[in-house]
């Protein structure tokens, strides 16, 4: 998908610029007089391309309908540009933002479901319900018909994870439903390859990297010897994780650029590579430091979701400015933050499942001989640090990066961080909270 046309950046530029990508900034400056084409113009967001030619490597999915939910109205370009240009607003960006801004008002029902209490966090409105019903309908079709995801024994489960509120309220930005069902159908295949591998149905660390290795290459396909060619794609369809790995990959680089595919699959990698270490662990029924568990959840967490907000927002940063390390460290506090959010709300969940399961409380309570309550306590003043930390990272790089893509990039991760808290707060079909306070 081409970069699409942004408006010019401004005039005197920090100095600081150069060191994000200054080949990029005299590319959009040359492309400024087209600017009508910028994500927040009339077209509200570049339609999702037919497949290219050979870019699919499995057998072809069905094009995606059309969307019928179109995004919320966006305001004229001239507003739009300074928004950018004045540093992130939005769903919980009040951390990110060089000028002040009106917050937008919160609903009452987006006060449902209880908060952790002295968990640091920005409340949110409700997602549009007519998009979270258009993708839940949508993203079950897929489930089913498509790739044969869960047995009927598995619906309501699959129904109580309320995915389509869940990326409807992460991607606010998304201009239609289809876009949407970009991150959708990856959350849904990612949690289908944790739960299959790794825990809750069938999971298991025995044999672990062979699975989550040959599942892998329905992301990042395998170019081989003519003759074990048909043997690799046949795997492709052998279970529910790689059916729905394949073809959830193959929509998204129907609309992603090259880089932006490449991306995700070096994400996909690091998540694997988390898995395998929590999987040592139980293997040796090891509680590792703390330091230990937190470099295990720098890869083992959410990077994959929040890295893809330009694709679902259609448009793309350019791959120069997302490798920066300001970025990727703004990426990796976030997606940490993010992580342990779910460490939290989902702790008594794990508690109460077979086995033991690490979590930041857990591993706490165990090397520091804290109390159960003083753990959980003490993780989520650690969640606070990192949240505030990802806050102050993103403003110092909004300020030095006044970039239109980077300025709309950092929004989306924290709408992204926002929403991830929302849905884990008022999903109360699947966590409750600990008796603590």
């Amino acid at each position: 998908m081409p970069v699409p046309e942004l408006p010019p950046p401004r005039s005197s530029l920090p100095e600081a610029v150069t060191r994000f990508g200054a080949s990029v900034l005299g590319a959009v400056a040359a492309r400024a007089h087209d600017s009508e084409a910028t994500v927040g113009g009339p077209s509200g967001g570049r339609p999702l391309p037919s497949p290219p030619a050979g870019l699919s490597f499995g057998p072809p999915s069905p094009a995606a309908p059309s969307a019928d939910v179109p995004a919320p109205e966006a305001p004229g370009r001239g507003a739009d540009l300074e928004r950018l240009l004045c540093g992130p607003h939005g769903l919980g960006t009040a951390g990110l933002r060089l000028t002040p801004g009106k917050e937008r008002p919160v609903p009452a029902t987006a006060r449902e479901g209880r908060p952790i209490p002295g968990l640091y966090h920005h409340p949110v409105p409700e997602p549009d319900e007519a998009r979270v019903e258009e993708v839940s309908r949508r993203i079950k079709a897929w489930a089913l018909d498509e790739v044969s995801l869960y047995p009927e024994e598995w619906e309501e489960q699959f129904d109580g994870f309320s995915v389509g509120r869940y990326m409807v309220g992460c991607h606010p930005d998304a201009p239609t439903v289809d876009h949407l069902m970009l991150a959708t159908r990856l959350m849904v295949a990612e949690n289908a390859v944790d739960d299959c591998y790794c825990e809750d149905h069938g999971g298991s660390p025995v044999g672990l990297g062979e699975r989550l290795l040959l599942a892998h290459t329905a992301l990042d396909p395998l170019y081989t010897a003519r003759e074990y060619q048909p043997g690799w794609a046949a795997s492709l369809h052998a279970d529910a994780p790689r059916r729905a790995y394949r073809s959830a990959m193959d929509y998204f680089v129907r609309a992603a650029g090259p880089s932006q595919a490449d991306r995700l699959r070096h994400d996909m990698a690091r998540l694997h590579l988390g898995y395998l270490a929590e999987a040592a662990w139980a293997q040796q029924d090891q509680v590792p430091e703390v330091w230990e568990y937190l470099a295990m959840r720098q890869f083992n967490n959410f990077r994959p979701c929040p890295t893809i907000t330009d694709t679902v927002g259609g448009y793309e940063l350019p791959a120069d400015l997302h490798a920066q390390a300001a970025m990727q460290k703004v990426i990796a506090l976030a997606s940490n933050a993010t992580t342990i959010v779910n460490d939290l709300y989902s702790y008594t969940k794990e508690l109460a499942a077979p086995g033991r399961h690490l979590n930041l409380p857990v591993v706490i309570a165990e090397r520091e001989g804290l109390s159960d309550q003083d753990a959980y306590l003490k993780s989520v003043e650690i969640h606070n640090e990192l949240m505030h930390a990802f806050e102050s990272e993103a403003a110092a790089l909004a300020a030095a990066c006044p970039v239109p893509s980077v300025q709309r990039f950092l929004r989306g991760v924290a709408a992204w961080v926002d929403g991830n808290h929302h849905w884990h707060r008022s999903n109360t079909y699947r966590y409750s909270l600990p008796d603590f306070w």
